[in-house]
């Protein structure tokens, strides 16, 4: 399972420098072999209402929750101490402590733009390698 990082769909979303690669990986994986967290889901829509976008933010539930079924994972309450430690730890903002303790309870590899994952435990994948590893 691969947990995949708000870039990664903001980068397709919104066309951005990366889209080409962000939109081959979710071409080419399976939704099943996808989820992503409800803080991705929730960035994402403060980040359309941001861009007057309400309506991608619509098509964007739709098309990858409701028909593709990526599975939506969230923390649960009393697993957000974990994610305070791991802030600590690896001196990781919110969002990517967050992001690597849902990876942890729900045993995903994540996967990401963003290299501060390198410096934990985890680490990470990018897309591209992601699509080497499914050649």
């Amino acid at each position: 399972m691969f947990l995949l990082d708000t870039n990664i769909w903001l980068e397709r979303l919104l066309g951005q420098g990366q889209t080409e690669v962000a939109a081959e990986l979710l071409d080419r994986l399976s939704p099943s072999d996808m989820c992503m967290t409800d803080f991705t889901l929730h960035s994402i829509g403060v980040i359309c209402n941001r861009l007057k976008q309400r309506d991608v933010f619509i098509r964007f539930v739709d098309d990858v929750l409701i028909d593709a079924g990526v599975v939506l994972v969230s923390i649960p309450a009393n697993q957000m101490k974990r994610v305070v430690e791991i802030m600590e730890r690896f001196g990781l903002d919110f969002d990517d402590a967050y992001q690597y303790v849902a990876a942890e309870i729900e045993k995903a590899t994540i996967v990401s733009f963003d290299k501060d994952f390198d410096k934990t435990d985890q680490g990470r994948l990018t897309p591209m390698q992601v699509l080497k590893l499914r050649n």
